[in-house]
């Protein structure tokens, strides 16, 4: 999901709200109203992958061409339009899946309107989990906080080690 945390950002600063985007997006986007038509992720069934770069491109353009239009709105609409392809996606993984349980992690996972958006599937039977806000923390912020430690404590890897996603910390 480093790609979802990345438009967020990319969205804050094209609207002049700085880094990190997420939670100055989300500050934002409770003051405006959803009412600016951006443009979905087109997809099919056959894959779940999907892009925001579509939506970031439009933003962009929309900001640039009416530098006047009130950015709560754009906020909001940006905002809904994200979280409506995520649930779209997840709710065709779910169809294929069978699975009945999902997790929402990284920083982003602290959106106000996502965690809504997520905890409606509880009404369908999805049991869905969320770290508390206080956990809900960059994933290159929390990489980098072990690294810290790791390097204070003595352990330095060689320049050849490569990516792990199991690894332990």
């Amino acid at each position: 999901m480093m790609q979802f945390g990345e438009a967020f950002d990319k969205v804050a600063r094209v609207v002049g709200l700085g880094y990190p985007g997420g939670p100055k997006v989300d500050k934002l986007a409770q003051e405006g109203n959803p009412c600016i038509e951006l443009p979905k992720t087109h997809f099919t069934e056959e894959t779940l992958d999907f892009s925001f770069s579509g939506i970031k491109t439009a933003v962009i353009n929309i900001n640039h061409k009416n530098p006047e239009i009130n950015k709560a709105n754009l906020c909001a609409s940006f905002e809904k339009n994200v979280t409506d392809t995520l649930l779209e996606h997840v709710k065709i993984a779910i169809k294929k899946t069978g699975m009945k349980k999902i997790s929402l992690a990284g920083g982003v996972s602290a959106n106000s309107y996502i965690r809504k958006a997520f905890l409606e599937l509880e009404k369908e039977g999805i049991k869905v989990y969320m770290p508390d806000l206080k956990l809900c923390t960059d994933n290159a912020a929390m990489i980098a906080s072990s690294g810290y430690y790791n390097f204070i404590n003595g352990k330095i890897d060689r320049l050849d080690l490569n990516a792990v996603p199991n690894l332990k910390i």
